[in-house]
């Protein structure tokens, strides 16, 4: 009799457990894309599970959405600096249920968009790819591409961070990266590209690229050069630059030369599996100098900290506040 009650159960789960199931699931795949080097068959073992179920994708989608919200709770609580540290903490942490969520905290922020239109993306560490023409991507942390490869071109869009590409020469198929509304364009070279919130950045190492958005003429780079673009203006005129700096992050090294801190903090966090806030508008416009490794990326926000004296919070091993 014990036995058919047990058996009973199993066949009649609740719908809250079912639930369960399913945001364990899709954490689950979240985590497994954080690794960034998913196989092929992976990919499409996850792309099926997506598709069988519509409660399935909206399990993802609310995994998605918990980084989003936090980021709103992080607005809402940054400007009320008379808040007292504890009253500040379980607020955050009641609001978010952010216990709950520990392990969502171990994934980017990978929208469903993104991870669909991604053939390669990176986790935390460096990912390098090697492409069917001989040429070779490397992603830095949480950077993702799509290939479009023909027989008249190769074709390669950075959906999101910063890329280094060593591009095999081939004149009759030129080699096009596009970029939050910018195109480069090659035939052989090797180049950096970056993208940010308000700006990208194009910096040339060997030979010569050729860059251009929509509403303006081509500009040639030269390796040792840079030039930028971004919404309201067009490609800048290139300027010189330290392109050993720039792609410092293929050594595991950053390098930041009075820089905010929220923009360093963020860069740095890429490295980390979890997410690491600047509380306070002011606070994250304070300028920070310095290299830093990534083989340890809390160890180098720590040193930040200390070196400005403000306080880290770690709320879980995924989730830590810096606060004046």
């Amino acid at each position: 009799m014990a036995i058919l009650v047990k058996v009973s159960r199993m066949r009649h789960r609740d719908p809250e457990s079912e639930q369960d199931d399913r945001r364990e699931a899709a954490a689950d795949w979240f985590v497994r894309l954080d690794a960034g080097a998913m196989s092929q068959a992976e990919l499409t073992a996850f792309r099926a599970w997506l598709v069988s179920d519509p409660a399935n994708e909206a399990a993802f989608d609310e995994v998605c959405d918990l980084w989003g919200g936090l980021e709103g709770l992080r607005r809402r609580l940054a400007p009320a600096p008379e808040r007292k540290p504890r009253r500040l903490i379980r607020r955050l942490a009641a609001g978010a249920s952010l216990a709950a969520a520990a392990i969502v905290l171990l994934v980017a922020s990978d929208d469903l968009t993104l991870i669909w239109k991604a053939d390669f993306l990176a986790g935390p560490d460096v990912r390098t790819i090697a492409l069917d023409d001989g040429s070779r991507v490397q992603l830095n942390a949480r950077a993702a591409i799509a290939v479009d490869y023909s027989g008249q071109a190769r074709r390669l869009t950075l959906l999101r961070g910063q890329a280094y590409f060593e591009v095999a020469p081939n004149p009759a198929r030129p080699f096009i990266v596009e970029a939050a509304g910018g195109t480069t364009t090659v035939r052989g070279t090797a180049f950096d590209i970056e993208t940010q919130d308000s700006r990208t950045e194009v910096t040339v190492t060997d030979h010569v690229v050729g860059v251009s958005t929509g509403d303006g003429e081509e500009v040639v780079v030269v390796a040792g050069r840079q030039t930028a673009y971004g919404p309201g203006f067009g490609v800048q005129a290139p300027y010189s630059v330290d392109a050993a700096a720039v792609t410092a992050w293929r050594r595991g090294q950053m390098m930041f030369q009075d820089r905010p801190l929220g923009e360093v903090i963020a860069a740095l966090s890429r490295h980390h599996r979890g997410f690491v806030l600047v509380l306070g508008e002011a606070l994250r416009r304070r300028r920070v100098s310095g290299v830093f490794s990534t083989a340890d990326p809390m160890a180098a926000i720590r040193t930040i900290a200390l070196s400005l004296g403000l306080r880290t919070i770690t709320l879980t091993p995924y989730l830590v506040l810096l606060r004046a």
